[in-house]
């Protein structure tokens, strides 16, 4: 019986270290919109588009675009699976989707990390205002990404 209830201990201690629980889902709703990028380089542009498909699940698109010309797509979802948030990213050049748990959540941003991914390892979103910096880094590499809200 003792076992058990260590067991039982260390199996809940778990779950609240290891990341976010999905009654968390809420706390993402800031995200929901169309995300214009700002720091592109001259001649290019790029966007998010978030939206809620169910209590636990949204999609999201990313683009970049060289004049009219698409140069970068992924398809991404936030998803509550397992009792964790998931970062899905749906990247041409992998040929499986990357799942990111969610290590960190507040109403103003959240950190995602997968740290078996070759780049990037880490996701960090952060709401200022209608201004969101997203931050991708791993291997000693990091790359910030600045929207603004349409």
């Amino acid at each position: 019986m003792k076992q058990f209830l260590f067991t039982c201990v260390l199996v809940a201690f778990a779950a609240f270290a290891s990341g976010q629980s999905a009654n968390d889902f809420q706390k993402l709703e800031w995200l929901v919109g169309k995300w214009i990028k700002v720091n592109t380089k001259p001649g290019r542009s790029g966007f998010e588009r978030w939206e809620s498909t169910n209590p636990g699940s949204m999609k999201g698109l990313g683009l970049t675009l060289n004049g009219s010309d698409t140069v970068f797509i992924e398809r991404l979802q936030l998803l509550a699976r397992d009792n964790a948030i998931y970062y899905v990213a749906d990247v041409g050049e992998n040929k499986t989707l990357t799942y990111f748990k969610l290590t960190a959540i507040s109403n103003n941003g959240f950190t995602c990390e997968d740290p078996n991914h070759d780049f990037p390892r880490k996701i960090v979103y952060e709401l200022a205002g209608k201004k969101l910096k997203v931050t991708t880094s791993g291997n000693g590499k990091s790359t910030d990404f600045f929207f603004e809200k349409e």
